[in-house]
């Protein structure tokens, strides 16, 4: 009986949060310039700014596994327009109605807070998406549009951190497909996990579907579900390595993406071993290199190229080449144990002494 009421409750805070979303306050879809030179004129979030806390229609999510940037802190929040909803598209990236708000706020902990850095809008706005990063005051009262943002300096582990905050064209690096700018997070596998709603735990899929932000979605149970790259209970170390590659490469290296023309393509759903780079020669060489042959050895990490450009933070040798300056050393780790965990090399795989 007490687990029927529990969900009878949620059910009635979800419908709740629905007729919320339809009257979501001051949030309101925004499609054209000029766009608010302050974050909280979005009304994304109410009361202390730093804490937070969604608006009516900004609902929180996650991704199974996420993007590297300096150990930074993410939070992710999507609104959309009372009386649409994102359309599924199996293993591609969601397709989002116009007015569309993606929210990513970085942070790093300071003492016994959490002190926000920038809030990144991506806007579905009437001519395509569009980039909008802000960059937070010292007080954590507001932040600031700020297209070309100097780096902010904070701690972290006991080191000092340049933290580079990508201006509105290196955003376009990532976020462009076939030069067309977009999400590139939202699919269907990144997405299916279970989240915590104020009203309970629920499957992001199903929740969205719930309250009308997602239409056509299968059940997730029988969806695709991404492994989190450094939890082994999710996927095999082969699955945990695919999708560290595809959240953190594969935005650039697909046939859409900037990187397409290296022919080296590392989404998660990709069968071709030659397209991901093993016994594959680069299409240039040159320092990044280090005269390494191929980019990818079975067995052999120290002769891939990939592995040694993921542990690099020189520039013109790191990969990703933005977004991070420092080496994610356990990233790197779990890609050379995928590497060095197969059989098979590459012949005259070493370079000449």
């Amino acid at each position: 009986m007490r687990e029927g009421r529990a969900d009878v409750r949620r059910a009635v805070l979800s419908l709740a949060f629905v007729g919320l979303a339809g009257c979501s306050g001051n949030v309101r879809a925004r499609l054209e310039e000029p766009f608010p030179k302050k974050l909280s004129a979005w009304k994304l979030f109410t009361g202390a700014a730093a804490e937070l806390h969604p608006n009516f229609g900004v609902v929180p999510y996650d991704l199974n596994t996420t993007l590297f940037t300096d150990y930074a802190t993410k939070r992710r929040h999507v609104w959309m327009p009372p009386g649409t909803a994102a359309t599924y598209k199996g293993d591609d990236t969601f397709e989002f109605p116009k007015g569309t708000i993606l929210v990513k706020t970085f942070s790093y902990p300071e003492g016994a807070r959490e002190r926000l850095i920038e809030t990144r809008l991506l806007v579905n706005a009437k001519d395509g998406w569009v980039a909008l990063p802000y960059v937070w005051n010292a007080a954590q009262t507001d932040a600031t549009l700020d297209v070309n943002a100097d780096p902010v300096d904070v701690q972290w582990n006991g080191e000092v951190i340049h933290y580079a905050i990508p201006n509105s064209n290196q955003c376009r690096e990532c976020h462009d497909q076939s030069r067309t700018t977009g999400p590139i997070g939202p699919k269907a596998r990144h997405l299916n996990r279970d989240f915590d709603y104020p009203e309970g735990r629920f499957n992001q899929l199903a929740y969205w579907t719930k309250i009308g932000y997602l239409r056509d979605a299968a059940d997730p149970s029988r969806i695709a579900k991404q492994a989190v790259w450094n939890e082994p209970a999710t996927g095999t170390l082969d699955e945990r390595a695919r999708a560290y590659l595809e959240v953190n490469c594969a935005h650039c290296h697909s046939p859409n993406g900037s990187a397409s023309n290296t022919g080296l393509y590392l989404t998660d759903l990709q069968a071709d071993a030659m397209r991901l780079g093993f016994c594959k020669t680069p299409v240039s060489a040159g320092k990044a290199s280090a005269g390494l042959l191929f980019d990818a050895v079975r067995g052999h990490p120290e002769l891939s190229i990939l592995a040694h450009r993921m542990e690099s933070n020189e520039p013109k040798v790191m990969m990703p080449e933005i977004g991070r300056t420092l080496v994610h050393r356990e990233g790197a780790e779990l890609i050379r144990q995928w590497l060095a965990s197969m059989e098979g090399g590459c012949e005259a795989s070493r370079p000449a002494m």
